[in-house]
């Protein structure tokens, strides 16, 4: 028996629930829980706690070469028990280097030399650094140790090449960049693994600590730089007109063009300083990246995203004039943060600004995506959609995504979809949903398949990574949404997300803050879910005239608790639905016995799970 302390309408109340099932946990989340930074009813530990910097960075981009150099002051603090004795610092960006570890074949044309340290300070003390030496994750031993509940000013001198190939950062054409984990980073030290020393290899996403940034990008005159955060400087680096056209952007309905394709070309939209240098501050945000180019288009407006306050976002949109999708970007953008702001998850966008860039990722980034140019706009709205809805996880709950990509792509899929529903009709959603996400995983029988959704996303690849973070997690919080019903689903995901925005959540929170919002125990579920090897399989057993109606066996060979429909065709040609919740599993997750209660000769059955595709659906029906 636990008691779980719940805010419902200002009222404390403890709500006791009694676990039928006890999840499996790994030894350090245990510790974690009996040090007091976690706890078994989803809220944060009475003593959690989180590290957080403060950077200050001045950065300069040489378009001719693309070579990065900066300097910056970060003020790290310490709020953890422990003493640090040595920093991890992480730069992403060597995944390019030549010797770098990397999970994935890249071209010697797309590699680099990697990151240089040109000098390295912690309380004014120098370090001789060789990030040479590094992979995407380094170790600098502290000649004197870092105290806890203290704080430390380190400062670090850096350059490195833009990856001459643009992915998820890089070169996109002559005069076009994207500079994403573009800075040497303090890594995460946290409660239950230390320093965060996994190399990124480029295939799994990030974990990041919470900071505050000011930065300065220095770039040739005519080049305009789009960045995370708020632009400080308008009016210094923009010519007046442009100022004035961005400023009204960010009250603005309509679509504001803020620089237009003749605009550029005549050189007449930035100041005419040989450089100029764009300024941008974002606080209590997991990452800032920024783009530059000399001939983008620049789209802009605002859209309201909290109605209760009637607090407005910017919207910002750079691309190529010849792409074709780009020019809706900004009234698809709008669209997307009113949904999830008003509707799922229904939370008001929290930051300030939204930019799409047009380059070859499908990346999310705080307050920016990067992605592709195609002629199919279904497609391009429902990627847009799903980067946006990263906002939410991981850049507003801080999930690791290293760890755990479930906690963050499979809600972005989810999110996505149901995006989709209001955007295009549920049919058409569907549709989408099962040819994107779900056909490919329940038609390949292979063992990476089915691994359980809890594994470690390090230890998963190829199409095995990809279900597990997007499709099958996705699935699952589909699953729920159906068990639980919409109001009663959104009030435990608000409960989790109140708990836990700004923080860094594990799936054990996501776990017991869920059971703890909807004062069930959904342990059964999660079990069910995430911690076995099921797939999706139904099949009908047998059908048998019983009394004043007919008893209908449901096996659940792939033993996912999912939701279907029974589909009942009489013999007079009428039909009938009967919907059944994923709660039908929970006594018996393998065989099912419903009754249908009808004085009709039932002439077919047939079970529809819906976008739930099931592995043999040739077994789902039933004729008489």
């Amino acid at each position: 028996m636990r008691s779980i302390l719940l805010l419902m309408s200002g009222i404390l109340m403890f709500v006791s629930l009694s676990y039928g099932q006890e999840l499996y946990m790994p030894r350090n989340i245990k510790k974690a829980i009996a040090n007091g930074t976690r706890t078994t009813t989803g809220q944060p530990g009475a003593k959690y706690w989180q590290n957080k910097g403060k950077y200050d960075m001045q950065i300069k981009v040489t378009p001719e070469t693309g070579i990065v150099s900066g300097s910056e002051s970060i003020v790290y603090s310490n709020n953890s028990p422990d003493t640090l004795r040595s920093l991890a610092i992480r730069f992403v960006n060597n995944v390019n280097k030549k010797n770098s570890p990397r999970g994935s074949y890249m071209p010697d044309a797309a590699m680099t030399t990697g990151l240089v340290i040109e000098s390295f300070a912690v309380n004014g003390t120098t370090y001789n650094v060789n990030a040479q030496n590094w992979g995407t994750v380094g170790t600098v031993r502290l000649k004197e140790p870092i105290l806890p509940h203290s704080s430390a000013t380190v400062n670090i001198s850096w350059n490195y090449p833009l990856a001459p190939v643009d992915g998820r950062e890089g070169r996109i054409d002559s005069v076009t960049f994207y500079a994403a984990y573009s800075y040497p980073r303090i890594s995460v030290y946290d409660d239950y693994n230390g320093w965060d020393m996994l190399d990124h290899t480029g295939r799994q996403e990030f974990y990041n600590d919470f900071n505050d940034y000011t930065y300065a990008v220095s770039v040739p005159k005519n080049y305009i730089v789009w960045g995370t955060g708020d632009l400080l400087n308008p009016d210094e680096v923009l010519q007046p007109e442009y100022s004035k056209r961005l400023k009204h952007s960010y009250t603005a309905d309509e679509v504001i063009h803020v620089a237009t394709p003749e605009e550029l070309q005549a050189e007449k939209v930035t100041a005419q300083n040989d450089w100029n240098t764009w300024k941008f501050s974002a606080n209590h945000i997991t990452d800032v990246c920024f783009a530059l180019s000399k001939h983008y288009v620049w789209d802009a407006a605002s859209v309201v995203v909290d109605p209760k306050t009637n607090r407005r976002a910017s919207v910002q949109s750079a691309y190529n004039e010849k792409a074709p999708d780009f020019k809706h970007y900004v009234e698809w953008t709008q669209h997307a943060l009113t949904f999830f702001s008003t509707k799922w998850p229904g939370v008001p966008y929290p930051f300030s600004k939204m930019t799409s860039f047009q380059g070859h990722a499908d990346m999310e980034y705080p307050m920016m995506v990067n992605d592709g140019s195609t002629a199919n706009l279904r497609f391009a709205q429902l990627v847009l959609d799903h980067e946006v809805a990263h906002t939410y996880f991981p850049f507003y709950m801080g999930t690791n995504e290293t760890r755990y990509a479930y906690m963050d792509e499979g809600w972005a899929t989810t999110f996505e979809y149901l995006a989709g529903i209001e955007e295009f009709g549920k049919e058409n959603a569907d549709n989408f949903y099962k040819m994107f996400r779900v056909a490919r995983y329940i038609s390949d029988p292979s063992t990476e398949q089915d691994q359980p959704i809890i594994t470690m996303s390090t230890q998963v690849s190829g199409a095995g990574y990809g279900n597990n973070s997007y499709g099958k997690a996705s699935l699952s919080y589909l699953a729920l949404k159906d068990l639980l019903g919409d109001s009663l689903f959104k009030k435990a995901l608000h409960h989790y997300m109140d708990l836990w925005n700004g923080k860094h959540p594990i799936p054990w929170d996501y776990f017991y803050a869920m059971n703890a919002g909807s004062g069930m125990d959904l342990n059964w579920f999660f079990n069910n879910w995430f911690f076995t090897n099921n797939y999706i399989d139904l099949k009908i057993g047998q059908v048998k005239k019983s009394g004043d109606g007919y008893a209908l066996t449901v096996r659940n060979v792939g033993g996912f608790a999912i939701p279907f429909d029974i589909k009942i065709t009489y013999t007079d040609g009428k039909t009938d639905i009967m919907h059944q919740t994923p709660a039908v599993w929970k006594k018996n997750s393998k065989e099912q016995v419903f009754k249908i209660s009808t004085p009709k000769a039932i002439k077919a059955i047939e079970l529809d799970g819906g976008i739930f595709l099931d592995y043999t659906p040739a077994d789902n029906s039933w004729k008489n």
